[in-house]
C-alpha cells in the first residue's frame, strides 16, 4: 500500500506534469493512423520549454486584460484540478458544494481568455471569442446536469464523494443514466478542448477557427501559459470522465493508480483515433450536438428523480 504522503506527491506529479503528455499521445496516435513517424511523445514539453525561452511581443493598444488572460486562465485550471480525485487518492481540496466552484472556475478562465482576445481590438479574435462563449453556453448545461446526476446518485455535493468508489455499485443500479452522462461529457470534453470533429487546434483557416483564433496575438511565455493551461484543462475533463466511467474499487492503491492512468491513456488514444477518422463538423452543426448532450444529461437526471 502507498502511504498518504507518497500518494499526495504522486497526485501533484500527475496533476501538473502529466497534462502535456496527453497531447503528445494524441499526436502520436494520429501519426500512427496516418502511417507517419510523427513527433516525439514528449514534443509538447519541448514546445513549452522553447516558448518560455522566447520573448513576448505585446501590442501597445492592449491593456492589462491582455496580459492577465493567460495567467488567470491557467490559475483557474490549476485550482480546479485540486478538487478532482486522481487515481486512488482523493482531492487535495474539497468541501460540500465545491462542484459549483468547479463550474465557476471554468467560467472564470473562459471569461478572461475571451476578454484578452477582445482587448486586442481585432475583429478576427472577436469572432473567435463570440464563438467560444456561444458554444460554452450550450456545453455548460450538459456538464452541469451530469454533475447533478452524480449528486443525486451519491447524495453529496462534494466532488471527492461524487467521483468516489461508490460509483462502482451505482453503475449496477443506474447504468443507463450514468452511460448518458458519460456520452454527454465526452461531447463536452471534445468541444471545450477544441478537438475534432468540433474544432481543430491545428487549423488556421479563418472561417473554421474557434479557440485558436483567440490566442493569435499571444507569444513567448504567455503563449506557453496558454498551451499548458489548455493541456491542463484537457486533463481535468479527462480525469472527471475516467473517474465517472471507471470507478476505482480495487482497494489497492497502486492498482487504482494504474487503472486511472490506463484510463487516461485510453481516452487520449480514443481522441486521436476520433481526430484521424472523422471530418470536422460544419459550424452550424456543433450546437445540435451540444443541445443533444444537454438533453441526454437532463434526461439522466429525470430518470433518477423518483
Amino acid at each position: 500500500m502507498l502511504s498518504d504522503a507518497l500518494q499526495t506527491v504522486l497526485h501533484l506529479l500527475v496533476a501538473f506534469l502529466l497534462p502535456p503528455l496527453l497531447g503528445g499521445l494524441i499526436a502520436r496516435t494520429k501519426a500512427f493512423v496516418a502511417g507517419r513517424v510523427g513527433p516525439p511523445l514528449l514534443q509538447p514539453y519541448y514546445d513549452l520549454a522553447r516558448l518560455v525561452r522566447k520573448g513576448s511581443v505585446i501590442s501597445k493598444t492592449t491593456t492589462w486584460v491582455f496580459k492577465a488572460g493567460p495567467v488567470v486562465s491557467l490559475a483557474s485550471s490549476m485550482l480546479a484540478i485540486l478538487f478532482i480525485p486522481l487515481g486512488a487518492h482523493g482531492p487535495l481540496l474539497g468541501f460540500s458544494g465545491d462542484v459549483l466552484l468547479l463550474v465557476y472556475l471554468f467560467g472564470l478562465g473562459r471569461f478572461f481568455t475571451a476578454s484578452a482576445a477582445l482587448d486586442t481590438g481585432s475583429a478576427f479574435e472577436g469572432m473567435g471569442a463570440a464563438r467560444e462563449v456561444s458554444f460554452a453556453a450550450l456545453a455548460e448545461p450538459a456538464f452541469f446536469f451530469g454533475l447533478l446526476c452524480l449528486c443525486r446518485i451519491t447524495g453529496s455535493f462534494e466532488l471527492g464523494t461524487m467521483l468516489g468508489p461508490q460509483l462502482g455499485s451505482a453503475w449496477i443500479a443506474a447504468s443507463a443514466p450514468l452511460a448518458m452522462v458519460c456520452v454527454a461529457w465526452l461531447i463536452v470534453l471534445l468541444v471545450e478542448n477544441s478537438r475534432v470533429p468540433f474544432d481543430d487546434p491545428r487549423t488556421h483557416l479563418e472561417l473554421t477557427m474557434v479557440h485558436e483564433v483567440m490566442v493569435l496575438d499571444h507569444s513567448g511565455p504567455a503563449f506557453g501559459l496558454i498551451q499548458y493551461g489548455a493541456a491542463l484543462k484537457l486533463q481535468i475533463y479527462a480525469a472527471i470522465l475516467v473517474r465517472a466511467a471507471l470507478p476505482i474499487t480495487t482497494g489497492n492503491a497502486l492498482t487504482d493508480w494504474l487503472v486511472f492512468l490506463a484510463g487516461l491513456a485510453a481516452l487520449a488514444i480514443a481522441i486521436g483515433l476520433c481526430e484521424s477518422t472523422l471530418a470536422r463538423l460544419k459550424l452550424t452543426g456543433i450546437p445540435k450536438f451540444l443541445v443533444g448532450a444537454g438533453l441526454a444529461s437532463a434526461f439522466a437526471v429525470i430518470l433518477l428523480a423518483r
